[in-house]
């Protein structure tokens, strides 16, 4: 038995004869496992984020089973370990906050356990690229399966996405054009199953991206969380985690500079929610891959936007789904791939998706007849973002792309909510909208506050868009002509912090450009005057946060968690002498 494991990452627990080995093998005994399950096999950990305060996952304890089932049947012992679980429903001030704390969650029980190849069980917006961070920088064999869009709810006989809708909703309510007993029966009918959100908010544009990175098995990221076909993937891929263990295929061979120009080419053609700019660059500098924010801006002007997925277009992922998936998406985009990237599968990215066909073109447009010439996002800069903001334009309205208006400043989300319905208030359809003190340091955590309401004195003029710029977050099912994670943050010292009332702001956003018309010097003498704002927090997690986030254009990673990590607990590196 000890001989059969000397390949295996988990005899170095299991295999020794002495002491250490072992009390490993009986702490196993004790769960009724005995040693001749240990007889050759892959342990396969799996690292499940199922909490009851995460309606997104609450169908993970059923699909653990079945990926415990595809790793028995491939010859694997499966062992399944909890780590914190992030809802960005419910968790104040966001989830995003919590993302770091979860990759180090999960790096750690990876690194510290014996494990062969891990499944990774995500969902809900920041589970997924939290995983991801976790173990890449672990770097042991890992797969994906994520939890798969909620069933779509339907509202007076029109199907209804998670959040898109709601948005468009709530700002009838507020104009007036909606009762409250209307949205009272809205909020009934709005959430009819566990899944992450419907549409190609962040959860749905991650699992996308998950694929195109090579990081799940081929087909899996669209599969709605309510069908069989969804638990069928999770135990094939506990049966391929078994062969990764084997084959010691890890994380940092997958997640190369080529797979994430993929992952950003589909970005781009879905779609995608800007969150997943923030995640893909936090994740490629877990693994020293060079990434950029001008690398998404590159490729986001060669690549069409196919996807007709809301908040971008009218269908829900479910939809997508239908119409192909995923797979069909890459199919269409294969010009513009690096299709002999390997995933998890040991085959290139294009063995996964060959062959695959659109199957409803309202859903899935053609490469050469696309709904729109360039991606869904696009990268500014200037003198009130010198280290680039985001603007999701498939999302925005094309007249507003270009714009030149009077800022009026919103200290913080209190600030709004104070006084963003007051009918004095001092707004014009050309107002520019300023947030700031939402961003990494300033929000904490750098909420999704960045889809600005509009003033109910306009939303009653019938105004329904306005150019909004802050340092926060939007969540991916939003929309607008909205700009976000501007660098450096108001409470870093960046330029967003000395706007005032007034001041005008120039948006073009196909020259690149966002530019606060006011001196420069004028701008540093109002920062010196401000000097340095009070930190949120001064003790616990949140005062290491604050000491070590990164901004924006650098992922709002932890300065201390980038580059590759050690691959082994030191305890095993040191080991015990002696056996029998």
């Amino acid at each position: 038995m000890l001989g059969a494991m000397s390949e295996l990452r988990s005899a170095r627990w299991f295999g020794g004869r002495d002491l250490p080995g072992f009390i490993h093998r009986a702490s196993l005994h004790a769960e009724g496992i005995s040693r001749s399950a240990l007889a050759g096999r892959p342990v396969i950990g799996i690292c499940n984020s199922w909490s009851e305060l995460v309606n997104c996952n609450l169908h993970f304890r059923a699909l653990a089973e079945s990926v415990k089932r595809g790793v028995l049947l491939a010859g694997g012992l499966p062992l399944e370990f909890p780590t914190i679980s992030l809802g960005e429903n419910l968790m104040k001030p966001t989830a995003m906050l919590f993302r770091n704390l979860m990759a180090m969650d999960v790096e750690e029980c990876i690194r510290a356990y014996p494990l062969d190849a891990v499944v990774l069980l995500g969902g809900c917006d920041k589970t997924v690229p939290a995983q991801l961070m976790g173990a890449a920088s672990a770097d042991v064999p890992a797969i994906m399966i994520t939890g798969g869009p909620s069933q779509p709810a339907w509202f007076r006989g029109r199907q209804l996405g998670a959040g898109t809708d709601l948005w468009h909703y709530v700002d009838e309510l507020r104009a007036g054009r909606m009762s409250e007993a209307e949205f009272d029966e809205l909020e009934a009918a709005s959430t009819t199953s566990y899944g992450h959100c419907n549409e190609m908010g962040t959860a749905s544009t991650m699992a996308s991206l998950v694929e195109a990175l090579g990081m799940c098995l081929p087909g899996t990221a669209s599969i709605p969380a309510v069908d069989a076909a969804r638990v069928r993937a999770a135990e094939a891929t506990g049966s391929r985690a078994v062969e990764l263990a084997r084959e010691e295929l890890r994380p940092s061979q997958i997640l190369t500079v080529e797979a994430f120009d993929n992952a950003i080419t589909l970005l781009m053609a879905i779609g995608g929610g800007t969150n997943a700019v923030i995640h893909l660059l936090a994740l490629a500098g877990r693994v020293d891959v060079p990434l950029t924010l001008e690398r998404f801006h590159e490729l986001s002007q060669r690549t069409p936007l196919l996807a007709n997925v809301r908040p971008s277009g009218d269908h829900l992922v479910e939809q997508l789904h239908h119409a192909g998936g995923i797979r069909a998406v890459l199919n269409e985009l294969a010009p513009l791939l690096h299709g002999d990237a390997v995933t998890v599968t040991g085959a290139a990215l294009a063995d996964g998706f060959a062959g695959a066909e659109a199957l409803d073109r309202d859903v899935i447009a053609a490469f050469a007849a696309p709904l729109a010439a360039e991606g869904g996002i696009a990268v500014v800069r200037g003198s009130l973002a010198p280290d680039g903001a985001l603007i999701k334009r498939s999302a925005a309205t094309p007249e507003l792309l270009r714009h030149r208006g009077p800022a009026l400043v919103f200290e913080d989300i209190y600030d709004v909510a104070a006084r963003i319905d007051d009918p004095a208030l001092d707004v014009t359809a050309d107002s520019v909208l300023v947030l700031r003190n939402a961003g990494p340091k300033g929000g904490p955590g750098m909420p999704e506050w960045g889809q600005l309401p509009i003033p109910k004195k306009l939303l009653e003029q019938g105004v329904t868009d306005m150019v909004r710029i802050s340092d926060a977050r939007m969540s991916g099912t939003a929309f607008g002509t909205v700009v976000l994670h501007v660098a450096p943050e108001a409470a870093a010292g960046g330029p967003l912090r000395a706007v005032q009332d007034g001041d005008t702001i120039v948006l073009d956003v196909d020259a690149q450009r966002l530019d606060l018309d006011v001196p420069a010097e004028e701008v540093a003498r109002r920062l010196e005057l401000l000097g340095p704002p009070a930190p949120k927090y001064r003790r616990g997690y949140g005062a290491l946060y604050l000491e070590h986030v990164l901004q924006a254009n650098e992922g709002c990673d932890f300065d201390f968690l980038r580059g590759r990590g050690d691959t082994e607990p030191l305890g095993l590196l040191t080991g015990w002498i002696g056996g029998w």
